[in-house]
């Protein structure tokens, strides 16, 4: 019995975790909440230098995670959604400078149509010869509204036009907004991609399922040293798994590690609370008014987190 709860306090402790980093926009300061300035980045870039960190390729993740080999706590992965234009223009040349490799994910319906903040299909096959690409769906719609018909016309035309011009099929995907449910989950683990990032804070450790890996938003001037304590927790939602019809949440379900007795418990819209977990199992009937459309449930352990997003249709 002794030797067993051992081993479960160390599972806690011993994997270790890559952090996965999502940018935006860059020295676009038009659009602040999903902007970051050179200069801040070049802060950030400089910490990752200066504290040994390791900016490796997302494919070297993918083929650590499919060898079931530990991951070292110094990995760091940059990944950029939209294909924003300012990348290209303003922040390549930084990612460039310092070798840094990274994943652009691309909005296919804005490259295609030539929406004039977003980058051309010239400037993405620059772009790919510093990093890699991947998947943002075609319309950057809220998915999980569409219907399994929609997300997979949505997908088809975006996996149609990526290939045409680039010649080869993406094998890495990222939601849109990073929401998800269980419905959009199964549609797009269908088509077959290495790795689906959502955008939970959290961290990636070998434990980490590769079609739910957690990404954390570097927007403005974050803290940074706060993000990169963060670690991986094992976990299994049960509910919620959908926004309630009447805004009420009135039931939260996760199993865990069976040693976490004690564990927080965070709503949108409302603070930090205390929970009780027995025998691996947190389960609340508490009513939790939901004050936005987008609302993130979030439990921690120590430095562990795991949410979920429940996103209203």
């Amino acid at each position: 019995m002794k030797q067993a709860l051992l081993f479960a306090l160390l599972s806690l402790t011993l994997w270790a975790d890559a952090h996965l980093f999502v940018y935006h926009r860059f020295g676009d300061a038009k659009h602040a909440s999903t902007n970051v300035s050179l200069d801040l980045l070049k802060k950030q870039f400089d910490y990752f230098k200066d504290n040994n960190y390791k900016v490796i390729p997302l494919d070297v993740l993918n083929q650590t995670l499919k060898n079931k080999e530990n991951i070292p706590d110094n990995w760091v992965v940059f990944c950029i959604d939209d294909s924003y234009k300012s990348f290209y223009e303003n922040g390549l040349a930084l990612f460039k400078e310092y070798n840094y490799p990274f994943t652009l994910f691309v909005y296919i319906e804005a490259t295609d149509k030539g929406y004039g903040d977003f980058m051309t299909w010239e400037q993405i096959k620059e772009t790919q010869k510093y990093g890699e690409l991947g998947l943002h769906s075609y319309g950057h719609k809220h998915m999980v509204s569409l219907s399994k018909k929609e997300i997979r016309e949505d997908t088809d035309k975006a996996l149609y036009s990526f290939t045409k011009h680039l010649g080869y099929k993406p094998k890495y995907y990222a939601y849109p907004f990073g929401e998800f449910d269980e419905k959009l989950k199964k549609e797009i683990n269908s088509y077959g991609f290495d790795l689906i990032l959502n955008q939970n804070a959290g961290a990636v450790s070998m434990q980490s399922p590769a079609d739910d890996l957690d990404r954390i938003a570097l927007t403005g001037d974050v803290n940074l040293k706060h993000k990169l304590r963060m670690k991986y927790l094992k976990a299994s939602w049960r509910a919620p798994k959908s926004y309630p019809t009447n805004a009420k949440l009135n039931e939260i379900h996760v199993t865990m590690p069976t040693s976490i007795k004690k564990a927080e418990l965070y709503v949108s819209g409302g603070g930090w609370e205390f929970i009780k977990v027995k025998d691996g199992v947190f389960k609340s009937t508490k009513t939790y008014p939901l004050r936005f459309k987008r609302t993130r449930v979030i439990i921690k352990h120590g430095n562990a987190y795991t949410s979920q997003i429940i996103v209203k249709k």
